[in-house]
């Protein structure tokens, strides 16, 4: 059996299969860029009508990262996806403490998800940083409460959490707080790899060595 085997050709041979289903959608080139890599990390084109970016958030994500921004996560499988080599190069580094026995207890004993314990915990240390969350809505919604309740502002919300039980309706409300710049996805798709492929592809536009 022939097929592809080098990375790169690989790569660019999705990235043109890719590009006809983005055609109408009026993208600019760096949106155009990180809606491939989503797509790419999905395998499933019919992503291209769904993603939702705010006006300028590209740029904004960017402009953190550039300045040495960190990275939260809702899971380890967000966390695990990002390169976090490239990241340290920019001065940051990514958190995730779903796993920390202290916030499983926290959890245990407030009646609620890992994940959302996690980004309480997380709190002010949210501002000005990158979040992504690719699996637990109930992480979006208490990220979209602190920002409503507590006045912390994310550079950048990439919120793409996956489910039929209340991830469409977490993506939603982050659309529509106007608060804070974010990506997403309408509906019940989503994921891990989605949020992380998000992320990289904004850190591979500002250096896109992979290394």
């Amino acid at each position: 059996m022939d097929f592809i085997k080098q990375p790169m050709e690989i790569e660019n041979r999705s990235m043109e299969i890719i590009a006809p289903h983005l055609v109408g959608l009026g993208l600019d080139e760096v949106e155009t860029k990180v809606y491939s890599r989503m797509i790419h990390a999905a395998g499933d084109v019919g992503y291209a009508p769904i993603i939702r970016l705010s006006d300028g958030v590209i740029e904004k994500a960017m402009e953190a990262l550039r300045g040495g921004a960190d990275i939260y996560t809702d899971v380890e499988m967000v966390r695990t996806g990002i390169n976090k080599r490239k990241l340290a190069s920019f001065g940051g580094a990514a958190h995730c403490l779903v796993s920390d026995p202290k916030i499983a207890a926290e959890a245990k004993k407030a009646g609620i998800t890992r994940s959302m314990a996690a980004m309480r915990s997380f709190g002010k240390a949210l501002t000005g940083s990158i979040v992504a969350i690719g699996n637990a809505p109930t992480a979006l919604f208490e990220v979209l409460r602190l920002i409503e309740e507590e006045g912390i502002r994310p550079a950048c919300i990439v919120g793409i959490p996956v489910g039929f039980v209340g991830a469409a309706d977490s993506k939603a409300a982050l659309a529509a707080n106007g608060k804070v710049p974010f990506i997403t996805v309408e509906g019940t798709k989503g994921g891990s790899p989605i949020a992380a492929a998000a992320v990289n592809a904004m850190m591979y536009l500002i250096d896109n060595d992979r290394g």
